[in-house]
């Protein structure tokens, strides 16, 4: 009996140094991301995701820096490297976390990147996917801040795009606005982004 105890203590006591690996780990790659080095950030999310294989979130985040640095990349060759990496780990977050809007919402903006790359080229084959990932999105998660305000700048541009008005998504902003100041995760590192982004938005909608 006291050799099982002292097994299960062990065990106990290993899951927290790793916890705190984890937790330490994750926190110098935000600040290594607000340091403005989001390369290092970058490859330091993909080590934590590589021990961490079983969690889906810093998959996430190597994806989304990726993808947030390949916006104004005109060097295809540049492009397809990060948005190949970005497309890759959101697939492993995705295999880790199925039916997660969160990933939904990142698959789409890796889309979206090579629509803003090259809409001739892109723009017919992603789009409709892009409509596809934020309709599940909003399916699964209908009072997300992240999915409602996502697929409603996504709405606007392709509303901008066919000449057309786009007032009527400025009240998902609104909305999208009012869930921000109440959505809260008891999950560590969850994505928190899209606030400031929307508030932006929104005074070009006024």
């Amino acid at each position: 009996m006291q050799t099982l105890a002292k097994i299960l203590i062990l065990l106990f006591v290993g899951a927290l140094s790793a916890q705190d690996q984890y937790t330490k780990g994750m926190e110098k790659a935000f600040q290594l991301w607000q340091d403005q080095k989001p390369t290092e950030a970058a490859n330091l999310f993909e080590r934590i995701a590589m021990a961490e294989q079983d969690n889906w979130l810093p998959h996430y985040y190597v994806a989304q820096i990726n993808t947030i640095n390949s916006f104004g990349e005109t060097d295809l060759e540049k492009l397809s490297k990060k948005l190949d990496k970005a497309k890759e780990f959101i697939d492993l977050a995705k295999a880790v976390s199925p039916d997660n809007p969160e990933i939904l919402v990142q698959e789409a903006m890796i889309n979206t990147a090579w629509i803003a790359f090259d809409g001739a080229t892109y723009g017919m084959t992603l789009s409709g996917k892009n409509a596809q990932l934020y309709q599940k999105a909003m399916e699964l998660a209908p009072e997300n801040p992240r999915v409602i305000f996502s697929k409603a700048e996504w709405d606007m541009g392709s509303a901008r795009y066919f000449g057309k008005d786009t007032t009527p998504y400025c009240q998902d902003i609104e909305r999208a606005l009012e869930l921000f100041a109440t959505f809260k995760s008891e999950t560590p590192f969850y994505p928190g982004w899209g606030k400031e982004r929307a508030e932006q938005v929104l005074a070009q909608c006024k």
